[in-house]
């Protein structure tokens, strides 16, 4: 490529030059190409171990004037090839233009113009990702793709200097991070050495040496492994993100894409931080202080800025937060500057907030980016302070119009039904009687928090400080709950900022019947049954909608049990609109993949639950696993946030700490019900003993503050004894694991622990999804389990390659996680040829791709272009163990145009309904005595349904061209065989065979009764290159024109080029040409061939040309057979068995790309060959 005119002190060392005129030297770096002794060698080795092999092309052009000892580098290259191209260039163009030059000095300004003015244009039709990657970045990503076989659509992120170490060796190289793969090579005194080692890989171990940039290496293959689980866990694809901002300034060894990937680390971290929405993209960040009036103080911290908010972390955790959303900002105005404050800004809001931070770097450009966002926010009609009523629900429900005719549908969804205008509690509390001492202490935590709201503010502004922190430990007013549950889950933000959004979702949803809704009105009223705001419609009601609008806003999920515990609970503080904002945040913020078919969230936390407890308590941890109880119970405990284990009062204290400090509080409090528990656990000698005393433990936490009736728990009966438990506080269990027992305890410890078992739970789901599809086809395979779970890896491997690599469809088409095991991953015809050319046993040579697309129409029995294991491990299973017949019998059906069969056993199954359906009534109609033969009149329908096995008899019969088409393949198939000679002779000889024996039967049609004939047999016309031409009449007529007839079928599969595919239907065959490609269309007779012959054609194209095809002629399937067995040989060849293990070897060991790509040994042949 181009690159900027640079001098260049010594031109001669460690280079060669290799052509030269006037004005321009094309050097070799030494090292590269051949020769070079002892010198390459050392320069091999100094390219690598001195940091320079990524980064100094193996190619260069130089530029000099006549004496002059100054150089100047203007172009490079990896390849042989792309630096040949430049050279021609300047030659052709630049040439005869220098020559006209009288000045050395114009010369070598005109050059540097040229080369800049060309790097101008390239760069400005390149796009803008690759123009922010840097020349150096560009050649280490050729290299690394050229090395390791990598096609255009593999990105490189990052490359390192590294050792790799191999068994005690290490061997100094690079390390290449690309989106999907983790590479190394390396090179040692000129000897290449390189391993290629897998993101995913499960049964080996690699260790690398880094002396620099250890952290960043490791966050960047943490991230690229996340990602990778992404794809495998939602089928999400890697897409590079081209909104970020350009750099200020080209770093050489930063990509794009690292930068790209840089961004969505810090984004994740910020959204985390300040519980932000998915979309929220943080713009910068800086350092500065903060004027605390509560505490007359400034704090440090650091000041983030995105696209709808500012929000303030202190340096101190827990010392001070705030959130500051664009939509409340009133006026942002730079104040004055004093020693005591430099470089303040003032912030106000509309609730008549002001904020003050100082100590900021570049103060006017943070003005200037806030006003820009303040100008693109729109316009709120409400602020962030709580409002003192809520619309009811049933005024913004539209009313349903489509399911009028469903009664089911219209009870569910009728708007005529009771809505909760306000909180459930608050509705059913009315009426209940009041008991001073708690209410007392109901009053006390109000004005505490009314004091609290005075100091720090109210609403989405308010100061988030350690005082805060302490209130929720004490727990949550009821009559504030909802409102504070909104504020610290940041439900608050996304429900301010998408009015109507919930009704919209309900109104989707109504008369919609899918799974999901299905599974919702059956848990329905198993959701806190005991609690009476749900023993009537209007809660049931309520429930519904929220279930169900989640439902449709997020497919992915649906529906998940569990989900409807926690929607209880969340509707007794809120109301619906509430509810169902506080459910979005729970589902996909605070409680990422829990709420899943796989649940495959709450597996991770049991992971990392698992992990904490053998650090922290090692004794019990090494019990609890013999009994195995730890996985039991942290399910429980997590997905329903201890609601569904722990009395309500007490659990629902817990849930106003998670919404405040997330899941740490869980982990926090799970551990210490252990702890609580040790001594106790240590002595159990099962696991429904150890269950018990949890569940007992559990059952008799209890909050004596509450104010609500008390509410009956099905851990109630686990007591045992006239003694009743110990009580314990929940206040004191939360204190105590909060802040002595479990304290130290942090949030990025926890997912840091995330990611290492998200890695476990993925890689346990892959091996059950295998274990299960092994499982439901093995009975109708003949390979071994080990040989099913192998090709289940290479189907897999083949399915997840195509996701990133690109493929005809996309992966969401192909991989749907709801369907059962068996159907979720499906490949289509491309990648299907690429499997039969690696697994398959027969192989046609370039007649391999043809024979794979009709195995592949064959399988594919719902035309919709992709195909299953099992539907792939059928065509398989056929090829390796099935016998001759078997064989035979597929590649007869492989021949024949797609048929009618299908449709025929369709109707002839729905007959087969209809029919025994219309006697089981008639029997009802008839007698009623007779009723109770309904089981015999169902085993009659159950037996004519059952898939009748299809006999030889069923196949249709063959015409001539499909015979023909037939021939050229089993020819193709022993062109590489070592019993080559002896299998032609005996396919020449059955071929000959079924000739005649198609010749007499068309003779009995013709000369018999007007018989029905099969169209399908004769309507394609034969396409010219494969007419054949009728030979005279002779004594034995019909023998000659066989023997004429198969020789010139044989010739053509020899002779003919790849033929045009002329409908998507039939597509036609090409051939393949081995050294004895030539066969005789001439007079030599079929029993004339011997081992040694060469068969010679000597009939041209314009004899096929004018020949036509016997449309009446044809065969069945049975003949076919029936000839095959006269020849030993083909008899052996069809019965031999196949090695998958031996193909699926090989095809492990083979580096499998999607598209070669060019190498400078390529080009250096062509050049040779010309």
């Amino acid at each position: 490529m181009w690159i900027t005119p640079e001098e260049v002190l010594l031109a001669n060392a460690l280079w060669v030059s290799e052509r030269a005129n006037p004005f321009f030297i094309l050097q070799r770096r030494k090292g590269h190409g051949k020769g070079g002794g002892i010198t390459g060698l050392l320069v091999g080795t100094m390219d690598v171990v001195l940091d320079s092999s990524a980064r100094v092309a193996p190619y260069r052009i130089l530029h000099q004037t006549g004496d002059s000892q100054i150089f100047c580098s203007i172009a490079c290259g990896s390849s042989r090839k792309e630096i040949t191209e430049h050279w021609e260039w300047l030659e052709t163009n630049l040439l005869q233009t220098l020559s006209i030059f009288d000045n050395n000095e114009d010369i070598t300004t005109f050059v540097k113009g040229k080369i800049s003015g060309i790097i101008a244009e390239e760069n400005k039709s390149k796009a803008a990702l690759e123009d922010e990657d840097s020349g150096k970045f560009r050649e280490a990503e050729l290299k690394m793709r050229k090395l390791f076989g990598m096609p255009g659509e593999e990105k490189l992120v990052n490359y390192y200097s590294c050792s790799y170490w191999k068994g005690r060796v290490p061997r100094q190289g690079w390390v290449y991070l690309s989106v999907n793969h983790l590479c190394f090579y390396s090179l040692l005194l000129g000897k290449e050495a390189s391993a290629n080692v897998r993101v995913s890989t499960r049964h080996t171990e690699h260790y690398f040496s880094m002396f620099l940039n250890v952290n960043d290496t490791f966050k960047l293959m943490e991230q690229l492994a996340t990602i990778a689980m992404r794809q495998l866990l939602d089928n999400e694809g890697f897409a590079a993100d081209h909104s970020l901002p350009k750099a200020c300034k080209t770093l050489k060894n930063v990509s794009a894409l690292k930068r790209d990937l840089d961004a969505r680390a810090k984004n994740e971290r910020y959204r985390a931080l300040f519980r932000l929405t998915q979309d929220e993209r943080l713009d910068g960040h800086t350092d500065c202080t903060l004027w605390t009036p509560f505490a007359k103080m400034h704090i440090v911290g650091q000041l983030f800025v995105s696209n709808n908010y500012i929000c303030f972390c202190s340096r101190e955790e827990d010392l001070c937060q705030l959130i500051i959303p664009l939509r409340e900002v009133s006026i942002v105005e730079k104040a004055d500057s004093s020693s005591v404050l430099p470089c303040p800004v003032s912030i106000s809001t509309k609730n008549k907030m002001t904020f003050l931070f100082a100590n900021l770097k570049d103060r006017d450009f943070l003005v200037q980016r806030i006003s820009d966002f303040l100008q693109r926010t729109p316009e709120s009609g409400h602020s962030g302070s709580p409002s003192p009523s809520t619309t009811p629900l049933s005024s913004s429900l539209p009313t349903p119009t489509g399911a009028a005719g469903e009664p089911s549908q219209r009870r569910h969804y009728s708007p005529s039904l009771p809505t909760a205008t306000q909180s459930l509690l608050r509705i059913y509390q009315k009426d209940a009687p009041e008991e001073h001492g708690p209410k007392t202490k109901e009053k006390m935590k109000e004005e505490s928090w009314n004091i609290h709201f005075l100091e720090f503010g109210r609403g989405v502004c308010m100061y988030r400080t350690s005082k805060t922190r302490e209130l929720v430990l004490n727990g949550i007013p009821e009559s504030l709950r909802g409102e504070l549950w909104l504020l610290f889950s940041g439900a608050q933000n996304e429900m301010d900022t998408h009015p109507g959004y919930y009704a919209e979702r309900v109104e989707q949803a109504m008369g919609r019947c899918t799974l999901a809704t299905e599974e919702i009105e059956r848990d329905l009223h198993r959701s806190m049954p005991e609690h009476h705001a749900f023993q009537n419609e209007m809660g049931i009601a309520a429930l519904r909608r929220v279930l169900t609008a989640y439902a449709c806003r997020n497919p992915g999920i649906g529906y998940c049990q569990a989900m409807n515990i926690v929607t209880s609970v969340l509707l007794l503080y809120c109301t619906e609109e509430e509810a169902f904002w506080l459910l979005v945040a729970l589902c996909e913020r605070m409680l990422p993949d829990y709420y899943n078919t796989r649940v495959v969230g709450a597996l991770v936390d049991q992971g990392v639950f698992e992990e904490l407890t053998r650090a922290c308590l090692p004794f019990l941890y090494e019990h609890m696993q013999e009994l195995g109880v730890i996985s039991t119970i942290s399910l429980s405990w997590f997905l329903t946030l201890f609601l569904s284990v722990m009395p309500f009062d007490s659990a629902v204290l817990l849930v106003d700490c998670f919404f405040y400090e997330g899941i740490k509080v869980i982990f926090q409090v799970a551990l210490a019900v252990l702890h609580a528990n040790m001594d106790t656990l240590l002595d159990c000698n099962d696991e429904g003993e150890a269950m018990t005393i949890l569940g007992r433990y559990l059952d008799n936490v209890v909050n004596k503050q509450t104010v609500s009736p008390p509410i009956p728990h099905l851990h109630a009966l686990l007591t045992s004894g006239n003694e009743p438990p110990p009580q314990i506080d929940v206040f004191q269990l939360i204190k105590s694991s909060c802040e002595q027992k479990f304290g130290s305890l942090r949030a990025d410890v926890i997912e840091q622990m995330r990611f290492h078992q998200r890695l476990k739970v993925i890689q346990s789901l892959e091996d059950t999804a295998k274990r299960s599809v092994v499982r439901a086809i093995m009975t109708d395979s003949a390979f071994s389990i080990e040989e099913l779970e192998e090709l289940y890896v290479h189907f897999k491997a083949k399915h997840i390659m195509s996701c990133y690599w690109g493929a005809s469809t996309t992966a969401a088409e192909r991989h749907d996680p709801s369907l059962p095991y068996l159907e979720q991953y499906r490949i289509d015809l491309g990648q299907f040829c690429q499997l039969f050319g690696a697994l398959g046993t027969w192989l046609c040579g370039t007649h391999t791709a043809t024979l794979a697309a009709r195995l592949f129409r064959l399988l594919d029995m719902n035309k919709d272009g992709l195909i299953n294991f099992k539907e792939f491990v059928t065509g398989l299973s056929g090829m390796y163990h099935g016998d001759m017949t078997e064989k035979l019998k597929l590649l007869y059906n492989l021949h024949l145009p797609p048929g009618k069969q299908g449709k025929t056993q369709l109707c002839r199954s729905n007959n087969s309904l209809i029919n025994s359906l219309h006697c089981i009534q008639c029997n009802i109609v008839i007698s009623v005595s007779e009723v109770k033969d309904y089981k015999y009149y169902l085993r009659m329908w159950a037996m004519e349904n059952e898939p009748k096995k299809e006999t030889i008899k069923d196949l249709r019969r063959m015409n001539q061209e499909q015979f023909i088409e037939l021939c050229k393949t089993l020819y193709n198939m022993f062109s590489e065989d070592p019993l080559e000679q002896e299998l032609y002779h005996a396919i020449a000889t059955v071929a000959s065979l079924l000739l005649r024996i198609g010749e007499v039967g068309k003779k009995f049609t013709n000369n018999g009764a007007n018989k029905p004939t099969d169209t399908t047999n004769a309507q394609a016309p034969a396409p010219a290159a494969e007419l054949l031409q009728p030979e005279k009449e002779e004594p034995n007529g019909e023998s000659s024109s066989g023997q004429s007839l198969v020789c010139r079928a044989l010739a053509e599969a020899q002779l003919e080029t790849l033929p045009q595919q002329t409908s998507d239907e039939e597509v036609k065959d090409d051939t393949s040409v081995s050294s004895y490609s030539m066969v005789s269309t001439g007079s030599l007779q079929c029993e004339d061939i011997a081992d040694d012959t060469v068969l010679i054609g000597c009939a041209g194209d314009q004899q096929r040309q004018g020949s036509i095809l016997d449309g009446d002629w044809s065969i069945t399937f049975e003949q076919v057979l029936a000839s095959m067995l006269t020849e030993p040989p083909l008899v052996d060849y069809f019965e031999k068995k196949g090695d998958i293990q031996a193909r699926m070897s090989i095809c492990k060991m083979q580096r499998r790309v999607e598209r070669q790509v060019s190498s400078s040994s390529d080009h250096e042949l062509a050049q040779l060959s010309t």
